[in-house]
């Protein structure tokens, strides 16, 4: 497998600071993003003031505590565009949320914040082993999710040349990688999966392509799909971290030398780790709820937004700036299952244990009378060859792993390759939940 390291003149002076310069740095802007949501947004100006709290109570990092989270709930209470801090003209560009209830949450940005957006991402390409020249299929969508236009900018800043192809399309994704013969791609790591299976579907092995980096997100993945995109894609899979309520795709990303987590780019965003049910901040290490704030946001700085990604913060090494522990799942995406905490990524690494099985799964879930009922749908690999009876052995062993693992009973369907829906566009959609909601 091909590995690429960035050269250390190609890094940012900031990303070798000192841990004391670093954070001398996150304390102006702190100040000055708190002053600014504060004097500018009716939203942040009534939080504060009714925890009791003002900007110039900010003397030391650790003062953020004090002041209140922003959740998703509260940008869709000033839909469309009560949030912003600058007034609408001066708003460059929007995008939206790829949200299935509720209206999406809407975030803008001035011509300066779509500047930083593409140095962060060009930042985490060269992170990546991206280099000048390097051609770059970007398979994200384009539109009002952050992912396409995002890792778009952020490459034509890097000095890349961009195919942005967008999702779907699988025939025309792998007809272009063919022709084209990318370096890198940019993609979810779910439909990465697909590409792989349609290079299969024709008779061609994707480890034999151009590709040799994959910059993966936009949804948890495991390490164990890391391994086997690495081994189907011959490829280094790197994690790419971010949300469109505080920025997008480029908050965080993944070195490809050290390949341990995503390094938050902390000189734009402060993380905190906070216990989902209290809001008291944890110390680093300690796995709970991922939080930000903006650093340098002009159209929509965010104070202490809750992302609901579960995780943990993890101390430098490639970069100076701390780094993200993989997203183990999300709080609000956590199943209750019979009393026990289920995450889809829990089972996902069961799966991909198994060498007959691809990395194609759902759960099912309904409820017979009081009690809640999982289904848990795999399938075999492109050319696995098993019958039935093979078929229904990897099921007991499935069922097995997650009883001992997870601690819950299931139902166990071992499918024919390429017998779950796919996702085209974008994220997986890994439960089907039918439970009554209360």
């Amino acid at each position: 497998m091909p590995t690429r390291h960035p050269a250390a003149d190609t890094l940012d002076p900031i990303e070798r600071a000192s841990r004391d310069e670093i954070e001398a740095l996150q304390l102006q802007r702190l100040r000055a993003t708190l002053a600014h949501a504060y004097a500018a947004v009716p939203h942040y100006r009534a939080a504060f003031d009714a925890r009791g709290v003002h900007p110039d109570d900010l003397r030391s990092l650790s003062d953020l505590a004090r002041f209140p989270f922003t959740g998703k709930a509260d940008l869709r209470q000033n839909y469309p565009f009560g949030m912003f801090a600058v007034p609408r003209e001066k708003v460059a560009r929007i995008h939206a949320s790829s949200g299935t209830t509720g209206k999406p949450t809407v975030v803008g940005y001035t011509l300066q914040d779509i500047d930083h957006w593409a140095n962060l991402v060009a930042r985490s390409i060269r992170a990546a082993g991206g280099r000048p020249g390097d051609l770059v299929h970007v398979a994200y969508g384009y539109g009002l999710f952050t992912g396409g236009l995002g890792a778009h900018y952020g490459a034509e800043r890097a000095g890349c040349t961009v195919i942005p192809m967008s999702g779907g399309q699988t025939e025309k994704q792998v007809q272009l990688i063919r022709d084209f013969r990318p370096d890198i791609i940019m993609v979810t790591p779910s439909y990465m999966q697909v590409i792989v299976e349609e290079f299969a579907r024709q008779g061609l092995d994707a480890a034999e392509s151009s590709l040799q980096v994959g910059i993966f997100g936009a949804e948890p993945w495991t390490e164990a799909m890391r391994r086997e995109i690495e081994r189907s894609a011959g490829l280094d899979a790197v994690d790419i971290y971010g949300l469109s309520e505080v920025m997008g795709p480029g908050v965080a990303s993944e070195c490809i030398e050290s390949k341990d987590g995503p390094v938050v780019w902390e000189d734009h965003f402060y993380p905190e780790i906070v216990d989902s049910d209290t809001g008291e901040v944890l110390p680093d290490g300690a796995e709970g709820e991922l939080v930000f704030t903006s650093l340098t946001k002009e159209a929509m700085p965010i104070v202490r937004y809750r992302t609901r990604d579960l995780t943990r913060l993890l101390p430098p090494t490639s970069r100076s700036f701390r780094r993200m522990g993989k997203i183990v799942g999300r709080s609000d995406d956590m199943l209750i299952v019979r009393g026990v905490n289920v995450f889809p990524t829990q089972v996902e690494e069961i799966v991909l244990a198994h060498p007959k099985l691809s990395g194609q799964y759902q759960l099912h879930l309904k409820r017979d009378g009081l009690l809640d009922e999982v289904e848990v749908r795999c399938e075999l690999q492109a050319g696995a060859g098993a019958g039935e009876a093979e078929q229904a052995e990897i099921a007991q062993w499935v069922q097995q792993r997650i009883k001992t693992l997870v601690g819950i009973s299931t139902r166990t369907l071992v499918l024919q390759p390429e017998s779950i829906e796919r996702t085209l566009t974008g994220k997986a959609r890994r439960v089907v939940d039918q439970r009554p909601k209360a």
